[in-house]
């Protein structure tokens, strides 16, 4: 082979070399730009499927930020019901069109869970708007608050067996074949100290304790209608939670949430514990004005949040007998330490047993006394609360109000209608606290969320707000295609926290 054909080959032997590594640079070349157009096109998904979802929840239901400082977004979208579907075509409106496609995997609402996330939130506000600092205060009083409750529920059981005793005395005296005179039963009648019980018994508490210029509201809901007992729609999926949720501190956050946001059957009388009008913008946030008040489906929240009944007058009479068995097992506690009180129920009950005849029950109907007495302080004590005043927790001989002889007229409407005020007793929002502390915390929020919306409708006309059609937390499952041959799936979430 001469030179020249030795070069010929030599030169195609590079060539061919250098067309190898060209094809292999060009296809890295290319290889790298389609790896960075997959990448591209992935983390545009993810950009997109953020602004979307972020964009959705900043479509949150106002009202309910505004007057009850809740972060949820509407799902009706103010339309009949609800469906993802809606939500689904949110998202593709906030992408500027369909390039990818969402599917719920996880959702919660604000009922879920006996109204977790809305106690999550509620809670969190609290603290950020007055701190532990608000209840600190009140966290040493969790167990005497038991303690009371404990004593009211045994209290409740004598309650209903004095009138039964009280018969049963009047039984033996007429088995033992007593020959009581006109006069003598005519003076039995006048020392009657059982009227106030047969009026509680026959008419109600409220008869007896309503301060004269309170006008009984006559307001009801239906209950069927209400969150708390309707068929509700769940969410799916988990999501992080706050832990210690039933802790006391979180216990008496919330409850101090409800006290500030809905009314009370009090909250015009007086003045909180703090000093401060109740019914002030300071401390009333979700009642803006007396007009805001009317509007609303009950007077009495806060009672309702508690009782769960259908009326304003069942709500009230409710609270009352829990606060009234409370005060009348301290009260009973109270003349058990008082011999003068006791030598005056066993001088009385040696009177009424002598004209019967049946002086061996004096001892018996002696305690029966005791009790009715302790009832009849337990009435002038909610005549005390209901007119905005304090009544003390443990009686002694100065802050006593019902003599024995007054309590003979106890409920014929001839005594004075208010009890006395006590510099360092107890409100009637104290008690309405220690009850929404010691009520089951799913309960309050369930009833909770039934005055929110039942409020919304009645003071901003949203009738298709429902609690259980808003969400705070979502999660979605998005898919994208790639050049029409790759699938990327990616997931999402949010949450109001």
């Amino acid at each position: 082979m001469d030179r020249a054909e030795k070069r010929s080959v030599y030169k195609a032997e590079v060539t061919a070399f250098l067309s190898i590594v060209f094809i292999l640079l060009v296809s890295f070349v290319f290889g790298i730009l389609e790896i960075m157009a997959v990448h591209n096109h992935k983390n545009m998904s993810r950009l997109t499927a953020d602004r979307s979802i972020f964009s959705v929840f900043g479509e949150y239901q106002k009202e309910l930020l505004e007057d009850y400082h809740i972060f949820a977004v509407d799902g009706s979208y103010a339309m009949e019901g609800f469906s993802e579907d809606r939500i689904i075509s949110r998202l593709h409106y906030y992408e500027n069109g369909n390039m990818l496609e969402h599917e719920v995997s996880s959702i919660q609402y604000l009922t879920d869970n006996g109204g977790q996330a809305f106690r999550e939130q509620v809670i969190q506000y609290m603290e950020e708007r007055y701190g532990i600092s608000l209840i600190k205060e009140f966290t040493g009083l969790a167990s005497e608050w038991e303690d009371q409750e404990i004593k009211g529920r045994e209290m409740e059981e004598q309650e209903k067996n004095i009138l039964d005793e009280v018969k049963e005395i009047k039984s033996a005296s007429e088995e033992a074949d007593a020959e009581i005179d006109s006069e003598s039963s005519g003076s039995i009648e006048d020392m009657n100290p059982f009227t106030c019980l047969e009026q509680i018994e026959k008419s109600g508490i409220l008869t007896l304790v309503l301060p004269e210029e309170m006008e009984l509201s006559g307001l009801q809901i239906s209950l069927e209608d209400q969150a708390s007992n309707r068929s509700l729609q769940t969410g799916r999926g988990t999501f992080p939670s706050r832990q210690g949720m039933n802790g006391p501190e979180e216990k008496l956050l919330f409850g101090e949430y409800i006290l500030k946001q809905f009314s009370n059957a009090a909250m015009d009388k007086g003045k909180t514990e703090s000093g401060e009008s109740e019914n002030s913008g300071t401390e009333r946030e979700g009642i803006n004005s007396a007009d805001s008040d009317r509007s609303r489906s009950l007077k009495y929240e806060v009672e309702y949040i508690i009782a769960g009944k259908q009326s304003d007058k069942e709500n009230l009479e409710s609270v009352l007998m829990k606060i009234f068995l409370i005060r009348m097992a301290l009260n009973y506690a109270y003349l058990f330490s008082d011999t003068s009180k006791q030598s005056e129920a066993a001088s009385l009950a040696a009177v009424i047993t002598s004209l019967l005849l049946v002086p061996q029950l004096s001892e018996a109907l002696k305690q029966l006394i005791l009790l009715a007495w302790a009832a009849g302080e337990s009435v002038m004590d909610l005549r005390t609360l209901l007119s905005g005043k304090k009544a003390p927790l443990v009686k002694n001989t100065e802050n006593w109000q019902l003599s024995l002889s007054s309590l003979f007229t106890l409920g014929k409407g001839s005594e004075s209608n208010e009890g006395q005020d006590n510099e360092d007793g107890i409100t009637y929002e104290g008690y309405l606290r220690a009850f929404l502390f010691l009520e089951d915390q799913e309960n309050t929020a369930m009833r909770a969320l039934d005055r929110i919306e039942e409020n919304l409708d009645s003071e901003h006309g949203l009738n298709h707000v429902k609690a259980d059609q808003c969400f705070s937390k979502l999660e979605l499952n998005n898919k994208t295609s790639i050049f029409g041959e790759i699938t990327y799936e990616f997931p999402v979430s949010f949450a109001y926290v």
